[in-house]
């Protein structure tokens, strides 16, 4: 049996806290080759996951703590929705349809989500990496990138 406890949930934390890429996960799946990946991400702010899609699977987020804003995007980066996923406000989660260009936001510090998505782990190509977004590395791209999101209405 795997228990997710607030220990856990800190110990993640904690570890995203100390990680520059400010995100941290713990696989509840026992190999990457898995039918069913499940898993706790831990997302500070300041935290950047580029848009990207996956052509082939759906993802599940359910949100344990903390506020977390989602983004979905058209093919050109336009913003096409945007949902606060927020537990103490009765929005715990989502599932991203496959082929659907997403990113997410972390607004507080100690957000976990829940994670769920179809194994086995393949890395993305870049052409499912949005070409319209900055590229990771480049820091001062993204902050502009997160504040133009967090503008977004």
């Amino acid at each position: 049996m795997k228990l997710i406890t607030e220990e856990l949930l800190n110990e993640v934390t904690a570890q995203a806290k100390a990680n520059p890429r400010l995100r941290m996960n713990y696989n509840l799946h026992t190999s990457m080759d898995a039918p069913v990946h499940r898993l706790i991400n831990a997302l500070e702010p300041g935290t950047y996951l580029q848009p990207h899609r996956h052509t082939d699977k759906e993802e599940t987020y359910v949100v344990l703590r903390g506020r977390l804003l989602t983004f979905f995007f058209d093919d050109k980066g336009n913003v096409t929705e945007r949902t606060l996923l927020c537990p103490d406000e009765g929005v715990y989660g989502l599932e991203i349809p496959p082929a659907t260009w997403h990113s997410v936001v972390a607004l507080e510090p100690g957000t976990v989500i829940f994670e769920i998505k179809r194994g086995p782990y393949h890395p993305l190509p870049a052409e499912d990496y949005a070409s319209w977004a900055p590229a990771p590395t480049d820091k001062e791209q993204v902050e502009a990138f997160i504040r133009h999101l967090l503008e977004q209405q």
